[in-house]
């Protein structure tokens, strides 16, 4: 893996990690075109990335992160039990699902039910929740399993807790803030796990690379929360919607 190998990676991962549009999804597609191999080297780099977007949502919500927020930290962790449970346990049978064509078709999927959601759930006027703090265990819950949808390549996690905390009464800033925070215990669940188990593979890595790709994957997720906050202020997900499908469209006529 090359420098601009890593700035290119780290820029998706910091730029789509928190929107609605799969990560996971754009790095495989990514690297498909980079012609990058997924050695010691690219586990490394992935756990490293992941690692600067943990600390962006930190950095982003730092008055979240204390003992008086003891409460909303319960219910972010009770969303986190099923993904936690789910993945665990069907580990290898989610791998397998790696591959551009699934990516390609829950893009669309997801695309789809974004313009769904947009078009018959959510009403002008309606009395939605404006702070994450108001969510409820019961709708925490509810968000946590839709989450577990996330693990199918391409459905992205952002997207899934978005459209869960939406269907439970979220306003479409809080739902974000919401999958903001939850994302934190998921990404350093996979973290520490990718960690401990490549933790080998760093000693063959490029440490210059390794920081490059953190230091861009940071400060890109780190202002694209700030972002699409903003966005949400004055926009819907409907373009979002339209982005998945265009661009499930684009890989199924690219790599079929």
């Amino acid at each position: 893996m090359t420098i601009f190998d890593s700035i290119i990676l780290g820029i998706i991962e910091g730029f789509t990690e928190f929107l609605p549009i799969s990560s996971t999804g754009h790095l495989i597609v990514a690297s498909e075109f980079l012609g990058i191999d997924q050695n010691s080297v690219t586990k490394a780099y992935e756990v490293i990335i992941q690692f600067a977007a943990i600390l962006a949502v930190i950095f982003n919500y730092k008055d979240k992160f204390s003992l008086k927020k003891i409460d909303l930290w319960s219910k972010v962790f009770l969303a986190f039990i099923p993904i936690g449970t789910v993945g665990y346990i069907f580990s290898s049978q989610i791998k397998e699902l790696f591959s551009i064509q699934i990516v390609a078709v829950m893009f669309i999927v997801g695309g789809i039910i974004f313009l769904i959601v947009e078009k018959f759930f959510i009403k002008e006027g309606d009395h939605l929740i404006d702070d994450v703090e108001k969510v409820t265990f019961k709708q925490s819950l509810v968000i946590g399993f839709a989450q577990i949808f996330a693990l199918i390549p391409g459905t992205s996690r952002a997207g899934s807790t978005i459209i869960g905390a939406l269907l439970v009464g979220l306003n479409r800033k809080a739902s974000a803030e919401f999958s903001f925070l939850l994302a934190f215990p998921v990404m350093s669940a996979v973290t520490a796990y990718d960690l401990l188990k490549h933790y080998h593979e760093f000693s063959s890595a490029n440490l210059l690379t390794l920081a490059v790709g953190f230091v861009v994957s940071f400060i890109v997720a780190y202002l694209t929360i700030k972002l699409f906050l903003v966005f949400l202020e004055k926009f819907t997900f409907v373009a979002f919607g339209i982005y998945r499908i265009v661009f499930g469209l684009f890989l199924l006529a690219v790599f079929n």
